[in-house]
């Protein structure tokens, strides 16, 4: 339990970090663009946070793959 705690704290940053900034990519893109093609129901958040937990499942992926 303890390794899954520590790869998550190392990972924390690249979720939030990829999240917030599909956040401004997505939601600039669905003010210019006037249409929700391609967003995950629509939504620009939901479609940021699926991007974030994606990218923070790969980065815990990576860091154990690779050693704590």
């Amino acid at each position: 339990m303890d390794t899954i705690q520590a790869l998550i704290q190392q990972s924390a940053g690249v979720g939030a970090g990829i999240a917030f900034g599909s956040a401004v990519g997505f939601g600039l893109r669905k003010k210019r663009l006037g249409s929700s093609d391609g967003l995950i129901a629509g939504s620009v958040f939901v479609t940021s946070a699926i991007c974030g937990i994606v990218a923070m499942a790969v980065m815990m992926a990576i860091t154990y793959v690779g050693g704590l």
